[in-house]
């Protein structure tokens, strides 16, 4: 995770503008999510693509929304991976008899 943030950091950089305000940052995510529910709902769903729409990709989608979530902890000084970290612990405790384990 730290290569992906970094990464995007150094594209960024090269750009006098930098990273966009917290509040750009969440309707810039709150669009991207959007458009993988899109994906979603044609790929799984019942709404089937018009014929004009761009053919993109559950995958892409994922790709865009993982970007701008990356710019919006860079731009905060978040690292991912540290989060990443807090919440698995999170669930190992907290929630480990939360749901139903598999039998091995």
């Amino acid at each position: 995770m730290k290569d992906l943030q970094k990464e995007v950091d150094v594209y960024i950089s090269q750009f006098k503008e930098g990273y966009f305000s917290p509040l750009a940052m969440t309707a810039r995510m709150t669009e991207e999510l959007g458009e993988l529910a899109r994906e979603i709902n044609h790929y799984y769903g019942e709404k089937p693509k018009k014929v004009s729409e761009k053919e993109n990709t559950v995958e892409e989608e994922l790709g865009d929304l993982l970007f701008v979530l990356i710019c919006f902890a860079n731009s905060l000084h978040i690292d991912l991976e540290e989060a990443h970290n807090r919440v698995m612990n999170k669930f190992n405790t907290r929630d480990k008899d939360r749901w139903t384990k598999i039998d091995k």
